[in-house]
């Protein structure tokens, strides 16, 4: 990849799993002078919070005080928890397959050690059921299927975004039993929490400017300018559509505005 970059102006990593994804991406940045971004991470995130910000709305909570329990520890769940936490939002709890990632944990490899250290403030314990008993936000990145009991554990107007495909790991038809806002993966649920409605806007923005990096900030002010394309939030529509033609250019100039203040822009 190293050798092919002269002749590209960025590289959008795709299908690479935890914990390899985080080395490619961080030995690719360090190497070269271009934006390089993995989608299945950033993408992801940017658009989770994009969804998020306007669920916040709807339910009529602030993102900051939101307790928000995210189901998977891998490339997705990790950046998503990243970009919440540069958000604002103080409680984070990040469950892998053996339970709630936190520093008692004797089992966990260095990313997760990492995670633990900046998530789960009220030092939980056990797994996913724990993490979701009064919770007001679900993120589902892993798979599996999660009881109903759980979701109906949650506080009220709650907010799941279950995002497996092709199962969420929350029917939509049972999470809104419980839910205020449901979001997934898929076209044929409203809320299609989908990375196409990031990462096009968000290259177009950094190759406009030759932005030598895509930065925390460029991300985060994508995910403003996805949210603030959807003029009036409801449940049924937190995020824009995927062929919403707005979607690109409004973060196209919210990524290159971003870059040139941060004074990572070369154009």
């Amino acid at each position: 990849m190293a050798r092919l970059a002269p002749s590209f102006g960025g590289i959008n990593l795709e299908d690479i799993s935890a914990p390899r994804c985080f080395e490619i991406e961080r030995r690719l940045q360090e190497r070269l002078d271009l934006p390089v971004f993995h989608d299945d991470q950033h993408g992801t995130a940017v658009v989770v919070l994009a969804a998020l910000r306007n669920a916040a709305v709807v339910v009529d909570k602030r993102l900051t005080g939101m307790r928000v329990a995210i189901g998977g520890a891998g490339a997705a769940g990790v950046a998503i928890a990243s970009i919440l936490l540069r958000a604002g939002v103080q409680d984070v709890v990040v469950c892998d397959s053996r339970g709630i990632v936190e520093t008692g944990r004797a089992d966990l490899v260095s990313h997760k050690l990492e995670l633990a250290a900046r998530t789960n403030p009220r030092g939980l314990h056990g797994g996913l059921a724990e993490a979701l008993a009064g919770a007001d936000v679900y993120i589902g990145v892993s798979g599996g299927t999660v009881p109903e009991s759980v979701v109906a554990s949650m506080a009220d107007q709650a907010i799941v975004f279950a995002l497996a495909n092709p199962n969420p790991e929350v029917d939509p038809e049972v999470a809104g039993r419980y839910a205020a806002v449901v979001g997934t993966g898929r076209s044929d649920f409203p809320n299609q929490i989908n990375n196409v409605l990031a990462f096009p806007g968000i290259f177009r923005g950094a190759l406009d400017v030759r932005a030598s990096r895509i930065s925390e900030g460029m991300k985060l002010a994508a995910a403003v300018a996805i949210a603030g394309c959807v003029d009036l939030p409801t449940a049924g529509e937190v995020v824009p559509s995927v062929f919403d033609e707005r979607v690109v250019r409004a973060v196209a100039e919210a990524v290159a505005s971003t870059a040139r203040a941060e004074g990572i822009a070369r154009h």
